[in-house]
């Protein structure tokens, strides 16, 4: 029996739909590369699903492994005390499921040398 497997990617949220845009976009290109793997979009605060409505649908349908990734650039409160706490409550909540958190995004060195690369290029084109 195949684990059934989903990946959150958990950003911020803010007031404007349009900010959600490039995430949506993230989520695409994602789930096109994981065919297997459930790619959803979640969020801390202004925008919806939460993080535990996005894992209380999952759950529901069949899912027992998640996989959580923030995509935010650094480690700031939100990464370091709001994220393991909403996932302590979901492991709580749902103790049959395996909760993986990844590091920030832009804890990564390739996708800092991304954004490095897009700046430089930038400044070149001046």
């Amino acid at each position: 029996m195949m684990i059934q497997q989903a990946l959150i990617l958990f950003a911020h949220g803010a007031r404007d739909p349009a900010w959600a845009e490039p995430f949506r976009r993230l989520q695409s290109i994602s789930q096109i590369s994981l065919p297997d793997v459930t790619v959803e979009l979640a969020f801390l605060e202004l925008m919806k699903p939460s993080l535990p409505e996005e894992v209380e649908k999952l759950v529901a349908a069949g899912i027992r492994q998640v996989t959580v990734v923030p995509v935010f650039l650094g480690q700031g409160g939100h990464v370091r005390r709001d994220l393991p706490l909403l996932i302590e409550q979901l492991r709580q909540t749902y103790p049959s499921v395996v909760f993986k958190i990844a590091a920030a995004a832009g804890e990564d060195a390739g996708v800092l040398q991304a954004l490095a690369q897009y700046c430089v290029t930038t400044a070149q084109d001046e």
